[in-house]
């Protein structure tokens, strides 16, 4: 199954492989992530199968599955050392990796403004309950700068946006957004974590965010002001620092 993945590779081929998971707004919310690491890593950028018009296999439909698929992934191309970096559904994939890697491939994780656990007093907006304008304010401390008119867009990539979100809305189980066994699993979570958050998120606060670390053995949770739930595209000086910082550690 891995073999028809959609997998943008870059940087050395014999430096330390990075896996970067994207969230429900597809993989160019997570490239520059991808392109500040492939100067000196080995970079795997994988669109998640329905996402951008690629093929989901009939069998593809939990988070479980797709953790399932890129550990698979390490294994097929014999990858070790391996620093996961995963964004909002891109957390939540790559938090259930680490509780599933049983070959401990994963030495690092990073999750930035992961999504996937139920907490109670702090729950996760619903985000298929907003417009345009509403996913800008939530998602977003300077919501003017992000906010895009769909009005504004081509057909077509107003049909790529609605598919994605339907892609999401399937993996992720609709407005929950969440697994109600993941959050005693990432007790299992081997791999030291660094879990970021924009303080100005308003889809899954920061207070949400302090659960998810406090939930994983080796977590350590770090704040980004005047970001929201896209630090890396916010404020990517001070998030690719503190990932760089956090990789150094390996």
């Amino acid at each position: 199954m891995t073999s028809h993945l959609q997998l943008l590779v870059s940087g050395p081929a014999d430096a330390r492989p990075v896996l970067i998971l994207h969230g429900g707004g597809g993989p160019a919310t997570v490239a520059p992530i991808a392109q500040h690491f492939a100067t000196g890593s080995h970079t795997l950028l994988p669109t998640h199968p329905g996402w951008n018009g690629t093929p989901r296999p009939a069998d593809c439909t939990r988070v479980s599955d797709l953790a399932a698929l890129y550990l698979r992934l390490l294994r097929d191309q014999n990858l070790s050392d391996v620093l996961v970096i995963g964004s909002s559904l891109g957390g939540w994939i790559g938090a259930e990796m680490a509780a599933a890697d049983t070959e401990h491939r994963i030495s690092q994780l990073a999750l930035v403004d992961p999504v996937g656990i139920h907490v109670d007093e702090e729950p996760v907006q619903d985000f298929f309950a907003l417009d345009a304008r509403g996913v800008a304010e939530h998602a977003y401390h300077d919501p003017a700068r992000f906010y895009v008119d769909p009005a504004t867009l081509p057909a077509e990539r107003v049909a790529t946006v609605r598919a994605n979100m339907e892609a999401l809305r399937l993996f992720s189980g609709g407005p929950a957004m969440s697994d109600p066994t993941l959050h005693r699993r990432l007790a299992t979570v081997a791999a030291p974590t660094l879990v970021l958050w924009g303080e100005s998120d308003r889809i899954a606060t920061p207070a949400y965010g302090r659960h998810y670390a406090a939930a994983i053995p080796d977590a350590h949770f770090e704040l980004i002001t005047q970001a929201g739930h896209l630090p890396h595209l916010e404020q990517p000086a001070p998030t690719f620092a503190r990932l760089d910082a956090f990789a150094a550690r390996q």
